[in-house]
């Protein structure tokens, strides 16, 4: 399943741009959403001109107080500046505690990235303001940097559910086709309102993203989507660089947690991808004293995109923060491109929902 990709693919190319005295940094050109450092830290601008950090904490399962307290902590003592979460992850309240501890011990709130997003129970026009004001509350926050729409197919919402409820037959409940315009226009009156400074979407694909631009007065800032070297996704990440929208990857290492998940909902364990033990990347990480974490990441960071790997555990959260200090070159990005798979290597195709393949909304290729 995992074999090399056929070739013939247009290669991405890249220019160098001078950070300091001591480094550079290959990325690509996209329109005006380029790199910039400022201190220790990497942005991508946002068409609001904010500045987005390149990398940030992925916190998808992790959910006990401990564990949130640990890795948020960890990240923000080790400079990240990005945090990305969910209302379905629960742990927005956790996270909500250690910034409230952060911000009165000295962190200054405008320096930190805050990430959430709309859960599909939420999907529906008349819910969008009542679930950003639960993750404001939860946050203890009066404003997101970033509001996202987690995923394109709205579920039917019971008062004190977290989670879409699953009917007899093990599938989910969903409500009926989305009306993503109206939709959309219920996400800019949070920017209007000062509630959430930036809004995208993730999961979508090139039709429903097309569908947004089409009636939005405020484009999408982001699009997050699963990313990795197995899933490479060059059609659109490469329409989105083109629209101006900048590309968060979730899951950059290939989540190898999944399996975790499926066994939580009652599901057979997945035959994974590892990417960390990929022989191509295994190498390129050696050449460079890297481990292959990092190699991976930064093949995301110099396709344009930027990254928010989930880990709770301390040195690799400080591991995954060093990616600026080398660089890849144009022959071991082929090689990295040339491990793109396509479709058979994702990993999060929520599936695990069972049904939700069948919508109308459903964003990805039914296999």
């Amino acid at each position: 399943m995992f074999n090399k990709a056929r070739s013939g693919v247009k290669l991405l190319r890249f220019f160098s741009k001078t950070l300091d005295n001591k480094s550079r940094i290959n990325c690509q050109h996209f329109h005006s959403a380029l790199f910039h450092k400022v201190g220790s830290q990497m942005y991508l601008k946002l068409p609001s001109g904010a500045k987005m950090p390149v990398l940030g904490l992925g916190t998808w399962e992790a959910i006990s107080d401990e564990e949130i307290e640990t890795a948020v902590n960890t990240a923000l003592d080790f400079e990240y500046r990005h945090i990305d979460t969910a209302w379905v992850y629960e742990n927005e309240g956790a996270i909500g505690k250690v910034l409230k501890k952060r911000f009165a011990s000295g962190l200054k709130r405008k320096d930190v990235f805050i990430t959430t997003k709309l859960p599909m129970t939420g999907v529906h026009p008349e819910r969008v303001s009542m679930f950003m004001e639960k993750s404001l509350a939860n946050l203890q926050l009066d404003y997101v940097d970033l509001y996202l729409i987690h995923f394109p197919v709205g579920c039917k919402y019971y008062e004190g559910e977290t989670r879409p409820k699953f009917n007899d037959k093990g599938e989910i409940e969903t409500e009926g086709r989305t009306d993503h315009g109206a939709l959309w226009k219920k996400m800019e009156e949070l920017v209007d309102s000062g509630k959430a400074k930036n809004i995208g979407l993730s999961n979508y694909n090139i039709s429903q993203i097309e569908t947004i631009l089409q009636n939005a007065k405020i484009k999408p800032a982001v699009l997050q989507v699963e990313l990795h070297v197995y899933l490479q996704q060059r059609e659109l990440v490469e329409f989105c660089q083109k629209n101006k929208i900048v590309v968060v990857a979730y899951s950059p290492l290939g989540n190898p947690g999944m399996n975790k998940f499926l066994q939580k909902l009652g599901q057979q364990p997945r035959q994974l991808a590892n990417i960390l033990e990929d022989p191509v990347v295994g190498e390129i990480a050696k050449k460079h004293k890297k481990t292959p974490a990092q190699v991976a990441l930064r093949f995301l960071v110099q396709r344009g995109c930027a990254v928010i790997p989930k880990s709770v555990t301390p040195k690799r959260i400080d591991e995954n923060r060093k990616l600026f200090d080398f660089v890849l070159s144009d022959e071991e990005m082929k090689a990295l491109q040339g491990l793109d798979v396509g479709e058979a290597a994702r990993v999060c195709d929520f599936k695990v929902f069972g049904g939700l393949d069948k919508h109308p909304d459903f964003p990805f290729t039914r296999q």
